[in-house]
């Protein structure tokens, strides 16, 4: 029996233990994985209330400070690495995660794929990650598109780890029949696993086996700056087992665009190839670099208000006590609440419509208060907090979620 053939031996095995040790769980996953986007629920063309949009940290806009410092920022022309604010952005945020290099890039997706890209040379190549990653499930199999690269995905935890020893089982052999593992990819946080915190113990035992195997681990830090913050850690000690990472500027720090890749002086030479035949090479980009400056300066220690903010939204739902919508604190690590429905009482595409909403009834208690969400799961929404929310709209925005509890209670008789 050839390697190729005991991997897929391995793997049904894998897969027959799993669902032997919870059939339900396997369910939720699939429900997780059949998500969706949709467009927010109108609101109505004459509200004139207080709108709450917690949809994403993506939607944060700049700050007058951020403007000014866009504006007045010192300018080149970065594709001939003549642009001194673009340059000074690589080099602090090279330091602030203790790596030898940084490459400015206009998105996080280009960044998570440059690493893949750069990490996995030749086309054939297989990476390993979870399989509710957001390289896996939101970024278009870019690996797969344009590198010939193949995801193999292995099943995510609730906390956004993954079993450790399924490593050694899944890496491959020098084999003609197989692909070869060419790269390890983990998160943190853990997007869709509601924002959570990766232990770093954890990632330092990815880092431990990945290194005895000689294969390289990413980390799409999308939100790194998060992590740092919940953990109390340093960003270098969360990046200690990676080789490289891809850090977002414009989730929950404000700014218009743009992510960092950090790595080797060596490996960001190939990002910088990459980055050009991605169509990610800009000219004075310094007006971009400059936002994400001032971000460093000035909204990452404020992400604890996004973190408090979106523990009271949970800890309020908590303490409804409601049997139809649930949300455990516990689970909030960061600025990212999953609320769950029951959907034989109500849908998250229903949750969502009436949030935006405002009935005649609740005008008096509660004033004119409209949430913007987007459904999250087959019974679940995403609420996330953000700069651009302030604590009273938070204040609202749950005075909007107790009202709206007690109706859906009341509606199934559980008022």
């Amino acid at each position: 029996m050839n390697r190729c053939t005991r991997m897929a031996s391995s793997s049904y095995c894998i897969l027959r233990r799993n669902i032997s040790y919870s059939v339900m769980n396997r369910v939720i996953l699939m429900q997780q994985l059949r998500r969706w986007y949709h467009p927010p629920p109108a609101i109505a063309a004459d509200f004139q209330g207080l709108l709450v949009d917690l949809r994403s940290d993506t939607i944060t806009k700049p700050t007058v400070g951020m403007k000014k410092a866009m504006m007045d920022a010192l300018l080149g022309d970065d594709v001939y690495r003549e642009d001194p604010t673009v340059k000074e952005l690589e080099r602090r945020m090279a330091s602030y995660t203790g790596k030898d290099a940084a490459l400015f890039v206009p998105s996080g997706t280009m960044g998570n794929l440059i690493a893949v890209l750069g990490h996995c040379e030749n086309r054939g190549c297989e990476v390993l990650l979870g399989d509710q990653a957001h390289i896996f499930l939101y970024e278009q199999a870019g690996m797969a598109q344009l590198g010939g690269v193949q995801p193999h995905i292995i099943p995510n935890h609730p906390d956004g780890t993954f079993d450790v020893n399924e490593i050694p089982a899944r890496v491959r052999d020098e084999d003609v029949h197989c692909p070869r593992t060419a790269l390890i990819c983990i998160e943190n946080t853990h997007n869709v696993c509601g924002g959570k915190v990766i232990p770093i113990s954890w990632i330092d035992e990815v880092g431990s086996i990945s290194k005895a195997m000689g294969i390289p681990l990413h980390m799409d830090g999308a939100r790194l700056m998060n992590a740092v913050i919940a953990s109390g850690e340093s960003a270098p000690r969360i990046l200690q087992a990676c080789e490289t990472a891809s850090i977002c500027l414009s989730k929950g720090l404000g700014t218009p665009v743009g992510s960092v890749i950090v790595g080797s002086e060596e490996f960001m030479y190939k990002a910088l190839r990459l980055r050009k035949v991605l169509g990610g090479g800009m000219r004075q980009a310094g007006m971009l670099a400059a936002a994400g400056l001032y971000a460093m300066d000035n909204m990452i220690e404020r992400l604890e208000d996004d973190h408090r903010h979106a523990q009271q939204l949970a800890q309020a739902i908590h303490d409804m006590g409601s049997w139809s919508v649930k949300c455990n604190p516990a689970d909030v690590h960061t600025n990212i609440a999953i609320v769950h429905l029951s959907t034989d009482v109500i849908s998250p595409e229903q949750f969502c419509k009436r949030l935006s909403v405002v009935s005649e009834g609740e005008t008096e208690e509660i004033g004119e208060v409209a949430i913007k969400v987007l459904p999250w799961t087959t019974d679940s929404v995403r609420f996330v907090t953000h700069f651009d929310v302030n604590s009273e709209s938070i204040e609202a925005a749950v005075a909007k979620l107790k009202y709206i509890i007690r109706e859906i209670d009341r509606s199934v008789g559980l008022g």
